[in-house]
């Protein structure tokens, strides 16, 4: 038998960078400017003094109980997976379907049925994902908050979330907000890939999904790289944020992240935000429109319309007008609210022709 020869790290799926670590700043946090670098920063310590982390530093039943309190009584979504799952949400082995379950449940009865499990050894996995934190938990806010600027004109506020449970692991999936994810209660594992590893990380199917978005079909922690061989090149490319209580991560909209929450039990509060008119809509619209008209064209046609698409779409924005009177500018011109409802009117006529 021949030796199996030794393989660098990253080739064989280890992710040794971590993510770059910065003291919490004084005053608001600059949100234009971490779009700037585009790369992921932890704020150590930043979110350590919000009276959640200090119940959770108490233990996990202290700051269950704490999260009750501010319970309004409306029925949030529970996902319970079996032990064997190990906590990670994902598809079943025939890709037939998900391997948990969903129903609508009360949030206080929820957080009662994780504190009766906390010393079990092999627990169901608990996971409360994505809930808005001001219509579920009204009040939570006002004492555990970060210190933002205020919002720009034309633009829509940050969304607020909360996510509970045990020890679980999001899938890696992308979101197409940035986001500040406030770590709370229990230590959290994030591993993040820039966009352009997309081809690296072996997207799974549009629908259905675990939480909503394309998840990659790869487990970072158990990277089987005999089926999956160009995700040793996802993790050379990749990081990890390492978040204990109170730390806050930024990262970018459309950066891959498997998260794993590491203790018995977890809480953690998110901002996703978008540096964008409210009016623009989401690419996720022309992705899915250009899958209807473009995808499977001939290659030297998609070649023409990608040169047509970078010109456009891709290149500087103002590129196109740049040589024409503004009268004669129409749909190249500057969008506002007005030309672009103009604009999603003809393009509605047009989809439903």
């Amino acid at each position: 038998m021949t030796a199996r020869r030794a393989t660098p790290p990253a080739a064989s799926g280890a992710i040794l960078r971590r993510t770059r670590v910065v003291e919490a700043p004084a005053g608001p946090l600059p949100l234009d400017d971490l779009l700037v670098t585009r790369t992921p920063v932890i704020f150590r310590g930043l979110a350590g003094d919000w009276p959640l982390a200090a119940a959770g530093r108490k233990g996990a039943l202290s700051a269950i109980d704490y999260l009750k309190r501010f319970d309004a009584g409306r029925p949030i979504v529970g996902y319970t997976g079996a032990p064997e799952i190990g906590g990670r949400y994902f598809y079943r082995d025939d890709m037939a379907g998900l391997n948990f379950e969903a129903r609508r449940v009360s949030l206080g009865a929820y957080l009662d049925t994780i504190a009766d499990h906390i010393d079990a050894a092999a627990p169901p996995s608990f996971y409360v994902g994505s809930t808005d934190l001001d219509a579920y938990l009204p009040g939570l806010r006002a004492e555990n908050g970060l210190d933002l600027p205020p919002v720009v004109d034309g633009r829509d506020p940050p969304i607020v979330s909360i996510w509970l449970g045990n020890r679980t692991t999001a899938a890696t999936h992308f979101d197409m907000s940035n986001n500040l994810a406030c770590c709370l209660v229990g230590r959290r594992r994030f591993t993040l890939f820039p966009p352009e590893q997309v081809d690296n990380l072996y997207p799974g199917p549009l629908d259905p999904t675990p939480g909503g978005q394309v998840v990659s079909m790869v487990d970072p922690a158990r990277p089987d790289l005999d089926r999956f061989p160009r995700f040793a090149e996802a993790a050379a490319a990749a990081e990890i944020a390492e978040l204990e209580p109170g730390d806050v991560l930024f990262y970018p909209a459309l950066w891959w992240h498997n998260v794993e929450a590491l203790d018995p039990f977890n809480a953690m509060i998110n901002y996703w935000w978008n540096a964008v008119p409210t009016f623009m809509d989401t690419p996720m619209t022309t992705l899915m429109h250009g899958m209807l008209s473009l995808r499977d064209r001939p290659e030297p046609e998609k070649a023409a319309w990608k040169a047509l698409f970078d010109y456009y779409v891709f290149g500087p924005s103002d590129r196109p007008a740049a040589h024409l009177p503004a009268a004669a500018q129409g749909d190249l011109a500057p969008l506002d609210d007005l030309s672009a409802r103009r604009l999603r009117a003809r393009l509605l006529q047009r989809m439903n022709r």
